[in-house]
């Protein structure tokens, strides 16, 4: 399958303030504040979530196709996604704007201030997927993640007026989506990804019931956190997948992400979707025993290993050859 992902391109700029926040606050003053802080460590990570998604499907051996915009001063990224088998060819690179990028400050009571700078990902509403398509020869199926919310809408009408299937991913943009951008967005996706919270919101915010949802969708794809994940069709039973077992609990940041890339990655060895879940529980198992969203590392036989152990020796048969 060719597969490709849109989404968000971005890095993150991570500061620890030793303090606290609070005790830098004057109480009469709040209507005038201007503060700076001093902080121990600047930790830059790359991140985003179409990257955090093609990273992980390369990892396990796919040639993922990245869609979206960066900034110029995408080449060092681009090299590095290159080397983990990322297609990055239909990445618009901006002439005047930065890749977003995400800055925040933690102070010792884990409180937080960030600011996100949107930079050239607004530019990604002038992609077109026609020309991904034809670079590539052919699309099967598009994932329309997080990204500037025109070109999640422009993404999803495309693939609808062309006959591309496609995947309505929102995460992190469902909270500034209305109801009537969210029904356009999941109205006729093969699949629908949301974690638990996200499934109740889209739910509120569109006024659909549950069972008016999964009536639009071919699959219902829901991570229920550490429980695992839940895929849910029409007039089948549900599917539900547990998590591998970990052996820390170090960062959950981008853990979605690398369910999704585990998970698309078993759809396009055409494994069923239980093994594509479980391929995707597994990754997201990495995932959260590292800190950053695309520091870990897939050894091949470790991966196995744990597989194995997690979901049984008939699962491990059906995706060693994939992955050896």
């Amino acid at each position: 399958m060719r597969i490709a992902v849109t989404g968000s391109i971005a890095t993150d700029h991570l500061m620890t303030f030793p303090g606290r926040f609070a005790d830098q606050l004057v109480a009469d003053q709040l209507h005038t504040v201007s503060l700076s802080f001093l902080v121990d460590n600047l930790d830059v990570r790359r991140g985003g979530v179409g990257p955090n998604i093609c990273f992980g499907m390369g990892q396990l051996g796919g040639t993922p196709i990245l869609v979206g915009a960066a900034g110029y001063d995408f080449d060092e990224y681009r090299a590095w996604l290159d080397r983990h088998g990322v297609d990055t060819g239909s990445v618009r690179i901006s002439e005047v704007l930065h890749t977003a990028r995400f800055v925040c400050t933690t102070d010792k009571d884990h409180n937080q201030i960030g600011s996100f700078y949107t930079g050239a990902m607004s530019e990604a509403r002038l992609i077109e997927l026609k020309a991904v398509a034809d670079r590539v020869g052919g699309l099967d199926l598009v994932l329309i993640g997080a990204d500037d919310p025109e070109a999640m809408l422009r993404h999803t009408e495309e693939c609808r007026t062309r006959g591309i299937p496609f995947a309505a991913d929102f995460s992190q943009q469902i909270a500034r989506m209305d109801g009537d951008e969210i029904r356009t967005l999941l109205d006729g996706a093969t699949y629908l990804f949301s974690n638990e919270y996200e499934k109740g919101l889209i739910e509120s915010k569109t006024g659909w019931t549950d069972a008016e949802i999964l009536s639009r969708v071919g699959h219902r794809v829901t991570t229920l956190g550490s429980r695992g994940v839940r895929i849910e069709r029409v007039g089948d039973t549900p599917i539900e997948v547990g998590c591998a077992e970990e052996t820390a609990k170090v960062d959950p940041t981008g853990v979605g992400d690398a369910f999704r890339a585990g998970f698309l990655t078993g759809l396009s060895w055409g494994v069923g979707l239980e093994r594509a879940a479980q391929v995707g529980c597994m990754l997201a198992t990495l995932v959260i025993e590292t800190l950053g969203t695309q520091e870990y590392t897939l050894r091949r036989a470790n991966f196995m290993e744990r597989f194995t152990k997690a979901y049984g020796d008939e699962a491990a048969s059906e995706v060693q050859s994939f992955l050896s």
